[in-house]
């Protein structure tokens, strides 16, 4: 009898894998669903079945719904992430079973999953397993006509996918009723894996947070707002999704729209912890990415520290602008800004304390929701408890006005250019007295204009004899006005190559500096386009007043650019001095900064590898030019991303020569005790001790040869696996043998040879060695480049300041900051070993 089950069971697992693969449009209790089988929605664009993981196929398959017709195979949903189906596991398939509840066996019907248990169903009807064309897999309550509510549906359990319609969502009553999405363990491990994102359970505000599995907050959304979250001003006005929140009782949830239902969209948490929305464009291109939202060091919580402020166009931070300054003056805010701010005056609760609008911010972390009160009613709320240190209103709910308050010191705090929300800080006595004071100087500044305007004749008489009396002094100023740096300069530079322009002509030029014209803006000032009369195409670089560029590093560029001339360097058309205006002409170049491009996630898929590499070259031509060729042997100084332009045809352009210097054809070094430079481009030896050299052009050449080809910053660069900065990343890589990791995934299509990429990240790690002699020359590098041969060419040794953005044991403590972190420009002045 024994022996007649054995022989009706291997038949039976025959039959079952030896059946034709078939495919169905639903289950019913009564079929099975076996390996090679599958259910597909009506509209064929998902497909639900057994799967592989790995190719080739490993020992284990999952459960999964996948886009149908799509290579390679893109899974959406995995059932049994922690109970894999093994190879042994003969005869495995799905069923539904009478009470609606979903079931994965193997022939001798042991149970290898089970689904979560849904809703109750009704009597006497059957249960029905449907793929809809969303991607829901749903258990209905049907009968013979029709089919009634959901008893159970894939949706309320996402995996590490988020598809149009599906929910992330929280009830904050029982803090049990949870749906996030979690990473795979690997690419090809569908396990749960290191990372979360939902709903952050430690706030009654509503915020989404990415975390560790250990609970480790990463990066957070901030509270929404009633249209979007305060920090993601990414999702606001997308022309493809958008983002929506749903309030039912003391549950929250959120979800997003594709505004094109054409198109195939999907939101991931990948195994490395990035958040990207996904587009299908086709066969060709594959999976794009049209929005990242945790790509920079702001999306970090708490990267800044308590009341410093992240700023998205420039990585390092900054305290409060009134009433804060940094904790620590040694190390705020050049390599590790977690440090923070304090307050200038102490708060007194009993004494005058009151609240300062700031705007455009990014909600701090650990908002607490105090209920349905007015603005006016938020801040006496606020004012009287003395621990509380913020509040906002906002119409979270879609129904008025919600007070949102903030207790102890605020943290993550960044500012949203044309989006986030209106914070009011808590302010003493002191500080805001100082504010109004200067308030009440211009009144009345104005107020006595007035008067003056309408007083008696006698008064009208002595505001003449004022005039005069400043007249005087004005005529004065004017006399030693001719004598000033700026108007000698002007004299002696009028003889020379480079044109002067009337203030006039480039007002007219510039339409008035209309901001229509505007295309750029840093610490310096801003940047107009323009066209002069004779119809040529120009760039207007206007210094402002505050700028970090001054008298000595205006004159620098005008001398020492108008004396160069190569195809890889900047053209300096002229220059305007006219009282306190200092402003440079340039070619006007339409590609703008390589910054705007390699770093912009969309940007970047229009420059592949033959422009990346044909840049790369251009640069180091360019360098070479300035260090051995040109009539002047110059130090740049300065060369990073933001200061390379790009014409029509993506030729690379070195700009900005403020800080350039010439050396001696004698001198090999000069020191300084004015360091001025970009974090991350910076080489040790100049940020430590002032020394420079050509082979400090060639280190910040080496930084942005790594950065063309990864598309990600030195500076803020952040991996979930390793504290280490690009350098780093990129050393890591080189030793393990997988150098073409570090590159960029939009070029993968655009390599054709991948030894030029070897070669270029080679030369890269050459170029960024810590000790100043074993970084070539850019006569060596060009020759490198320019090598049939290459396999001679000595190993790069650990490069200078791979380790983060830490100095620590690198004899930093020496050197006293005077931080004026404008631009990513950082000025710092050494003191005396």
């Amino acid at each position: 009898m024994a022996a007649c089950f054995w022989v009706f069971t291997a038949l039976y697992i025959y039959a079952s894998n030896a059946s034709p693969i078939t495919t169905i449009s639903s289950l019913k209790t009564t079929q099975q669903l076996y390996d090679g089988a599958t259910l597909v929605s009506k509209n064929q664009r998902f497909e639900l079945g057994f799967f592989c993981p790995s190719n080739p196929c490993k020992d284990v398959k999952f459960l999964g719904i996948w886009y149908k017709n799509i290579a390679p195979l893109t899974v959406v949903w995995v059932a049994n992430r922690k109970r894999p189906v093994r190879r042994q596991s003969g005869g495995v398939h799905l069923e539904l079973n009478d009470y609606g509840v979903l079931v994965i066996q193997d022939a001798s019907k042991r149970v290898i999953w089970k689904a979560p248990k849904g809703y109750s169903r009704s009597m006497n009807r059957k249960p029905l397993l449907e793929l809809l064309d969303s991607g829901n897999l749903v258990v209905r309550d049907c009968d013979n006509s029709s089919c009634g509510n959901k008893i159970w549906e894939s949706f309320s359990f996402p995996g590490d996918t988020l598809l149009p319609g599906m929910e992330l969502s929280l009830d904050y009553g029982s803090r049990l009723r949870y749906s996030a999405i979690t990473s795979w363990r690997k690419k090809d491990d569908p396990s749960d894996g290191d990372f979360l994102f939902g709903f952050d359970k430690m706030v009654n505000a509503p915020q989404l947070v990415l975390a560790k599995e250990n609970g480790v907050r990463l990066s957070r959304w901030g509270p929404w707002d009633g249209h979007i979250f305060s920090g993601m001003n990414s999702l606001k006005d997308n022309p493809v999704l958008l983002g929506k929140l749903r309030f039912d009782g003391d549950e929250v949830s959120f979800r997003f729209v594709s505004l094109n239902e054409s198109m195939l969209l999907r939101f991931v948490l990948s195994p490395v912890g990035s958040l990207e929305f996904l587009w299908w464009k086709n066969k060709n291109d594959g999976w794009l990415t049209i929005l990242r939202l945790n790509k920079d060091n702001c999306d970090r919580i708490g990267s800044c520290g308590s009341y410093g402020i992240c700023y998205s166009d420039d990585p390092s931070c900054r305290c409060l602008e009134q009433g804060f300054m940094a904790i620590s003056s040694v190390d705020w805010c050049g390599f590790e800004c977690s440090s923070g701010c304090k307050r200038k005056h102490a708060l007194n609760c009993s004494n005058g304390d009151g609240f300062m609008k700031y705007e455009q911010m990014k909600l701090p972390d650990n908002s607490t929701v105090l209920g349905a009160l007015s603005p006016i009613e938020c801040e006496k709320k606020c004012m009287k408890e003395c621990n509380c240190m913020a509040y906002t209103s906002l119409n979270m709910y879609g129904n008025g006005s919600i007070c949102v308050v903030w207790f102890d010191d605020l943290n993550d705090l960044r500012v949203i250019r044309g989006g986030g929300n209106d914070l009011y800080i808590r302010m003493s006595h002191i500080e805001l007295d100082s504010i109004m004071h200067k308030k009440r100087k211009k009144v009345i500044l104005v107020v006595a204009i007035i008067f003056l305007s309408t007083t008696s004749f006698l008064l009208l008489l002595a505001a003449i004899i004022r005039f005069i009396h400043i007249l005087n002094k004005s005529k004065t100023r004017a006399s030693v006005q001719e004598h000033s740096p700026l108007t000698e300069f002007r004299s002696k530079e009028q003889d020379s190559d480079c044109h002067f322009f009337d203030l006039d002509e480039i007002a007219t030029a510039t339409n008035n500096w209309s901001s229509s014209n505007e295309v750029g803006e840093g610490g310096f000032g801003r940047v107009y386009k323009g066209k002069l009369a004779r119809g040529e195409e120009v760039a207007v670089k206007r210094l402002a007043e505050g700028s970090w560029q001054g008298i000595r590093e205006f004159k620098n560029e005008v001398t020492l650019i108008a004396k160069l001339q190569h195809r890889n360097l900047v053209k300096l058309l002229g220059y305007c001095i006219a009282g306190n205006e200092r402003i440079l002409v340039y070619e006007y170049l339409p590609n703008h900064s390589l910054d705007q491009i390699i770093f912009d996630q969309v940007k970047r898929r229009l420059i592949m590898w033959d422009d990346r590499f044909k840049i790369i070259k251009g640069v180091a031509k360019g360098l070479l030019y300035l260090h051995d060729d040109s009539r002047l042997r110059i130090i740049h100084r300065d060369l990073k991303a933001s200061n390379i332009l790009l014409d029509r045809e993506m030729n690379p352009k070195i700009s900005d020569f403020g800080l350039a210097r010439i050396l001696a054809s004698t001198e090999k070094e000069e020191t300084t005790n004015r360091v001025i430079g970009t974090h991350g481009y910076m080489p040790p030896e100049y940020l430590m001790n002032g020394n420079f050299s050509a082979k400090s052009d060639v280190y910040s050449y080496g930084v942005l040869v790594l950065e063309i080809i990864s598309g990600k910053k030195n500076w803020g660069f952040h991996h979930p696996d390793h504290n280490l900065n690009l350098l780093g990343h990129a050393w890591k890589l080189w030793t393990a043998g997988r150098p073409l990791e570090l590159m960029d995934p939009v070029l993968v299509e655009s390599v054709i040879q991948e030894d030029e990429m070897i070669k270029c990240i080679h030369i890269g790690l050459l170029c960024v060695q810590r000790q100043p002699e074993d970084r070539p020359t850019m006569s060596e590098v060009v020759n490198m480049q320019q090598a049939d041969n290459f396999v001679t060419v000595r190993q790069p040794d650990e490069p200078g300041f791979y380790a983060g953005r830490s100095l620590i044991g690198l004899g930093f403590s020496t050197i006293k900051r005077e931080l004026d972190s404008v631009n990513e420009v950082t000025m710092t002045t050494l003191t005396g070993r």
